[in-house]
């Protein structure tokens, strides 16, 4: 847990040079809150993410300190009140916490000073462990499966050996993606899990890099570099989601602004209200009484209704906001069985009425005809060459205008397409070796945005030219899931250096904002309406959802 400053603010205007955006915000007479943010170590400090929020609210507003190590607040997104000020920097913590007041009409200041932390491992992302942990690149490999749910401080804290590793993993593994402590979720196909012999490769490994042989790492701690120019330049917005078990995953926002989300550890859909805080969910239904539950993926029609997944529960749903009812269209008996879990639809259904998914426990693919309700299965790894059949694993899926679905081989390297009309199968092998593709996103052109989450690089497939270019990321960024903009820019979502990436395709500029906690930020919605665009994700690993508008 971070220290916190908490300071009494005056409600004066502090006569100070300010740089363009804040000199802009002041100006206008819109600044709530500035200040100066420093350390006996490095003066005054870029790149620190200051984080202002009221008690009980469940808001919490951060922006980015300049260049000039300071920081403001606009006035419309902080209201009169008390408030709590924190800091992310890695390295720092605050140097004394206090209370803080904001005034109605003119500008407080509060300069913060920081000083060096004791415990440096707890600030560290996934993506900083990573880096600092010896082993190959195989080995480190294996941990991503591990932390898209976990966070490595508390892996390299723990004293297990190698026997209790192995343990620990095979259980660890016949539980359900939407398991949390409080609410554990065992599989139903729990055979499916795997053996202790074949995570004992893995176990041995763990215990070389944690605790359980000696009381500190025998390795130096590295960290990701601060914020710095561009990517100070963005405020972010966090609102709590309150229920403890709720994970917000993937996030849409409607023509009014709100928000919708699937709840990745219970079976609602929710619906929130930027404006006015308010909160309501639709329960949807279970079909399987053992099956974990939760949600995966959402997505509009052309309608505006929204479509989902229930995974472990074998079934799709479509709920119309308009009228709050829900749709279900369970999975055919014959192919409903314990090891299905479907995940994602393709929506292209106005062209010929058909709606796709997947299994990611059997790798089938699967087709509902809603006219007549029947269900289509296809197994099209089968058509991979014969070498990569067996570990292929399709992640996710997607339609293009045609209805022709797309697939996203994530072990071997592949991307995939199934014919609307023939049910031919195309396999296009990813540039990158290991890519390790996860989601996709396709824009009204067809091109696909696709994440490559081993080999940190963005790739575009055009599906008309059948070619693909591919765009660099920072080392470790470690993309979830892409999506293009207005302007052509592509956002990503990173799930372990809890930085969102934005890319210029025609400079490949990259800029990372980043956030003000520990995320796992999945999958991406751009809001196209506002100007700049605003991005929006959801944080299911601490129960928020979160918002990002860039200042240019």
């Amino acid at each position: 847990m971070r220290a916190r400053l908490v300071l009494t603010l005056a409600a004066t205007a502090a006569a100070m040079v300010f740089p363009p955006v804040i000199d802009a915000v002041r100006a206008q007479g819109n600044a709530a809150l500035t200040g100066l943010v420093s350390s006996a170590a490095e003066g005054r400090m870029e790149g620190v993410v200051v984080t202002a929020r009221r008690a009980k609210s469940i808001v919490q507003v951060s922006v980015t300190t300049d260049a000039e190590g300071r920081y403001s607040f606009p006035r419309d997104r902080l209201q009169p009140g008390a408030y709590t000020l924190d800091i992310r920097a890695i390295g720092y913590d605050l140097d004394s916490p206090a209370r803080a007041s904001v005034a109605n009409g003119k500008a407080a200041t509060a300069d913060i000073k920081l000083k060096k932390t004791k415990n440096l491992a707890g600030q560290l992302t996934n993506a900083e462990w990573m880096m600092s942990i010896p082993g190959t690149e195989d080995q480190k490999a294996a941990l991503l499966n591990c932390v898209g749910c976990h966070t490595l401080e508390r892996v390299m804290r723990s004293t297990h050996d190698s026997d209790e590793w192995t343990r620990v993993i095979t259980r660890m593994r016949g539980y359900g993606a939407v398991s949390q402590p409080i609410k554990p979720q065992p599989m139903l196909d729990r055979e499916r899990a795997g053996t202790p012999e074949q995570f004992r490769k893995l176990a041995d490994y763990l215990a070389t890099i944690n605790l359980s042989a000696v009381d500190r790492w025998p390795y130096e701690l590295q960290t990701l570099p601060r914020p710095r120019g561009r990517d100070t330049r963005a405020i972010v917005t966090h609102y709590d989601v309150v229920r403890p078990t709720s994970e917000p995953h993937d996030v849409l926002v409607d023509k009014e602004g709100n928000v919708w989300y699937s709840d990745f550890g219970e079976m609602f859909i929710g619906k929130f209200n930027p404006k006015t805080l308010k909160l309501v969910e639709y329960p949807i239904q279970k079909f399987k009484a053992k099956a974990p539950t939760g949600l995966l993926s959402i997505e509009f029609d052309r309608d505006g209704k929204i479509w989902f997944d229930s995974m472990y529960q074998g079934s799709l749903g479509r709920l119309d906001p308009q009228t709050g009812k829900i749709a279900y269209y369970p999975l055919a008996p014959e192919y409903n069985d314990d090891t299905v879990q479907l995940n994602f639809t393709g929506l292209r259904h106005d062209v010929d009425g058909k709606v796709w998914t997947k299994s990611v426990g059997t790798q089938h693919i699967f087709r509902l005809d809603l006219a007549t309700n029947k269900w289509e299965r296809f197994h099209p790894t089968d058509y991979l060459p014969a070498d990569k059949v067996k570990a292929a694993t399709v992640y996710q899926v997607i339609s293009d205008s045609k209805n022709n679905l797309w697939m996203a081989e994530f072990t071997e390297g592949h991307l995939g397409k199934i014919d609307a009309k023939t049910t031919k199968v195309t396999w296009y092998p990813f540039p990158t070796a290991n890519a390790r593709a996860r989601r996709m996103n396709i824009d009204d052109q067809d091109r696909i945005v696709v994440t490559e989450y081993r080999g940190n690089r963005v790739t575009v497939f055009d599906t008309k030219a059948e070619k693909f270019t591919v765009y660099e990321l920072p080392a470790r960024t470690h993309p979830y899931r892409a999506n293009f903009d207005k302007n052509g820019e592509i956002w990503a979502s990173t799930m372990h250096t809890d930085r969102v990436v934005r890319l210029d395709p025609k400079t490949a500029g990259v800029v990372q904002y980043l956030m003000p906690s520990d995320t796992n930020m999945r999958t991406v919605f751009v809001d196209n309406s506002t100007t700049p665009v605003t991005f929006w994700v959801g944080s299911n690993h601490d129960h928020r959802i979160v918002k990002v508008e860039p200042l240019d």
